[in-house]
């Protein structure tokens, strides 16, 4: 009855509603903030409010339920980012249909995958998608029927605006009206509302099954949105970090603008033209950003949100010398399968922000650092295996037993940390990124890290190469800044200089165009290493 000294316990005193529909939920949350603009295109300067959004919702979600959809039906989303997205989402889950959102950027072995794993039994895309994977998606027998965003598309295709916009086409002949719709009753506790892909960054993405009350208690979460903040947005609509935060965010009322593709000079213009005052960026964005020269006016900006990685205090410090306003770099932590957060530095309640640390443990939350042998729960400054327990931890992965990931119903993240005196948590690394020199376990992002403080640097990745004697030695890949001549003698002795003697480059220093990463800038160290197999097949 007593807690563990050893756990850090966030806060829990977030409401859910007792009707756990996550579609209800957003409904009535979203008309809240009535005719004010949720959201803009900076490429098209298309905008939507929230009441606009929400009709649409509405009425997408009649006129599908029209078209034969049903609880528990799996409905696929592949487009690049836009403003019919979101409706589309909103309606959906208020049907009870589980949504399964598909990257554009997947090759067909990785679409094949993730479309058996999910098995969808209809499809909405745009017409760029449908012309990339349009032999995949016909080969597929699950699925029903495909509707599209836009109105040009293939004979007999349904198209996206007749069955959320009325019009003399349309499914509808009036606007569904808000008092009289009632989403479909779902049990919130364990009926899945997405199925997501975890990054696979050691393997196959596996499907991860969120409840409709995991993204409830991230919407509820009080205290990590400013409404008075808006928000530029680049990160993509299928990944966790993209959706999670877009319904988060706009269920506080924040106003997004967003890129469909990433391009520097466009990102700072949009910064400068929108007057944004929130960034959310991962930590190649923001070394791109301070490697940069450019004259925009970005003074507008008042707070940057960083996941994905750490970013250590140097860089923090070049990133304020850009922006002049900046009150700090807030960083997080969280991962697909919970939902979206486990740590977080909240500008809201004006936490700290500890230079490397990922902040303090969000709502509904408990973390334990487990030491990686025994299991043992471990006090302050003591490094282990970083492990959570939540009301957003996943409902579970398709096909799966969860428990092999369960340490006494902590889920087991793989990512190796501390925490401090004060509850701030600290993470070090993958447990299975740990390159093993003669028994000391080496953090590659550690030597990342000081790597990325050459002035000659762009970006790194750094790996561990088998070795007969030390069993591995760590390797950097490195992308060489415009003009900037380096050679790995030098690179080895910066390293030598200033870390100690396992952290030394002993396998050297590969020079390549660019570090493979995943959407949310995760480096894909299995791609490094692959290249690293390739050259040994080579030789022999």
């Amino acid at each position: 009855m007593l807690k563990n000294p050893n756990y850090l316990y966030g806060p829990d005193d977030s409401v859910i509603p007792v009707k756990i529909n996550l579609g209800d939920y957003l409904v009535k949350g979203y008309k809240k903030h009535g005719d004010k603009v949720a959201m803009i295109n900076a490429v098209t300067e298309e905008q939507i409010t929230f009441n606009e959004m929400v009709q649409a919702a509405m009425n997408l979600a009649v006129s599908m339920v029209r078209l034969g959809v049903k609880k528990g039906d799996v409905i696929g989303i592949c487009s690049e980012s836009r403003l019919e997205i979101w409706p589309t989402v909103l309606g959906l889950t208020c049907t009870g249909a589980v949504i399964t959102p598909i990257s554009t950027g997947y090759i067909k072995d990785e679409l094949k995958h993730v479309l058996n794993i999910s098995k969808p039994n209809y499809l909405i895309c745009s017409k760029q998608a449908y012309q990339v994977h349009e032999t995949d998606f016909k080969s597929l027998k699950c699925i029903k029927e495909i509707i599209f965003f836009e109105e040009e598309r293939p004979n007999g295709a349904l198209y996206y605006k007749d069955l959320a916009i009325v019009s003399p086409t349309s499914i509808l002949t009036e606007n569904v009206k808000i008092e009289e719709f009632l989403a479909v009753e779902v049990d919130g506790g364990t009926e899945t509302a997405f199925i997501m892909y975890s990054s696979g960054t050691t393997g196959l993405p596996k499907g991860v099954m969120i409840s409709h009350l995991n993204l409830i208690g991230i919407c509820a979460a009080r205290d990590i949105c400013d409404p008075k903040l808006n928000v530029l947005q680049i990160t993509p609509w299928y990944h966790s970090m993209g959706l999670m935060v877009m319904l988060m965010y706009m269920y506080s009322g924040l106003q997004l603008v967003f890129l469909p593709k990433f391009e520097l000079d466009f990102y700072l213009r949009s910064i400068e033209k929108y007057k944004i005052k929130k960034l959310l960026l991962v930590p190649s964005v923001i070394l791109a950003i301070c490697k940069t020269s450019f004259s925009y006016d970005v003074s507008s900006v008042e707070v940057i949100v960083c996941g994905a990685a750490v970013l250590q205090q140097d860089i923090i410090q070049a990133v304020k010398s850009k922006f002049k306003n900046l009150i700090d770099v807030y960083q997080g932590y969280g991962m697909t399968e919970a939902t979206l957060l486990v740590s977080l530095s909240s500008y809201v309640n004006r936490q700290k922000c500890k230079p490397g640390s990922i902040g303090l443990v969000t709502y509904n939350t408990i973390v334990k650092i487990a030491d990686v042998e025994t299991r043992r729960p471990l006090g302050p400054f003591e490094t282990g295996e970083i492990c959570f327990k939540s009301a957003t931890l996943m409902k579970g992965y398709i096909g799966k037993d969860l428990s092999e990931d369960l340490d006494d119903g902590f889920f087991k993240t793989g990512d190796i940390g501390y925490y401090d005196d004060e509850k701030y948590l600290f993470i070090m690394d993958r447990l299975k990124e740990l390159i093993k020199y003669k028994g000391y376990q080496v953090p590659p992002a550690e030597i990342e890290t000081l790597l990325l403080q050459h002035e000659g640097v762009r970006d790194v990745g750094v790996v561990g190469l088998p070795d007969a004697l030390a069993g591995e030695v760590p390797l950097a890949f490195v992308v060489p800044q415009p003009g900037a001549c380096l050679n790995e003698a030098e690179l080895q002795k910066f390293v030598a200089d200033r870390l100690s003697n396992p952290k030394h480059l002993r396998g050297g220093v590969r020079f390549v165009e660019e570090i493979p990463r995943n959407p949310s800038g995760k480096i894909l160290r299995k791609h490094l290493r692959e290249i690293l197999q390739n050259e040994k097949n080579t030789l022999h």
